[in-house]
């Protein structure tokens, strides 16, 4: 019997994109807290969820230098689990609570994009960079401090999506405060069977869930955030009309389960 979690499945489990779960995540994050268009917002969400009216076009765009690690001490074999990811999330409803939705996200591992697929994330490759902080002090750490400068950058195909940059100004007591709203995700697999392309094999509304979540040395203060428009992309629909603050902070957190909220497969 062929082994693995995703594929490729084979005889004994190791060439599959990514082992199974629990999933094991660190890592750095810089981002901008902004508005935007209230209908550009509106236009991604999927059936389940619907406009928040107290916050409608608010939006996170965040960059992320992430390691991972399953049960097999995975994060020792760097080339294939650390990786670069940013997306933007939306302010949104499902029901009567408060979620944040994930309509564009991008990442440069294979590995991730298969995670993230079987997540709900709708992963494309792309290239992703941030500012890193070094504990040796010097023109090149980017401290971590009052005044600290990063910056961050997302390509694809060629073309440059996003660029940012955070100038800190205080530290935040409660880094958790920064992550306050679930993320709701569409898992969407569609067939390619003539006759079912409009069916689809899977089609779940989904809430992530987050063990063990840990924030820590979260800063807010002033952000910049740039979406150029990009021929075959829609990211820039969503480009800020105000800023609110830049942030960056460290957390880790596991993955062992999600939470299906409706199923409007075929």
């Amino acid at each position: 019997m062929l082994k693995g979690f995703t594929v490729p499945k084979s005889p004994f489990g190791q060439a599959a994109l990514t082992p199974p779960p629990p999933w094991h995540y660190a890592g750095d994050v810089v981002g901008v807290e902004f508005w935007t268009d209230p209908d550009a917002t509106a236009a991604t969400l999927p059936s389940g969820l619907s406009t928040d009216p107290n916050s409608n076009g608010h939006a996170v765009m965040m960059f992320l230098d992430w390691q991972f690690t399953a049960q097999d001490d995975e994060h020792l074999e760097p080339a294939r689990y650390q990786y670069r990811e940013a997306f933007i999330l939306v302010a949104a409803m499902y029901r009567d609570v408060p979620v944040m939705w994930c309509p564009y996200i991008f990442v440069d591992n294979d590995a991730a994009l298969a995670r993230g697929w079987t997540q709900g994330f709708p992963k494309k490759m792309g290239s992703i960079f941030q500012t890193r902080s070094f504990a040796a002090s010097g023109p090149a750490a980017a401290p971590v401090a009052s005044g600290g400068r990063f910056g961050a950058s997302l390509s694809a195909h060629g073309q440059r999506l996003a660029e940012a940059c955070v100038t800190l100004h205080k530290p935040v007591a409660n880094g958790l405060s920064l992550l306050s709203r679930p993320t709701v995700l569409m898992r969407y697999f569609p067939r390619l069977a003539a006759g079912y392309q409009d069916k689809p094999a899977v089609n779940e509304l989904a809430m992530s869930i987050t063990d063990n979540l840990t924030v820590a040395g979260a800063w807010i203060g002033k952000g910049e955030l740039n979406l150029p428009e990009a021929k075959g992309e829609e990211l820039h629909a969503l480009a800020p009309k105000r800023i609110e603050s830049g942030f960056r902070y460290s957390l880790s957190y596991s993955v062992s389960d999600l939470k299906v909220l409706e199923d409007h497969s075929c």
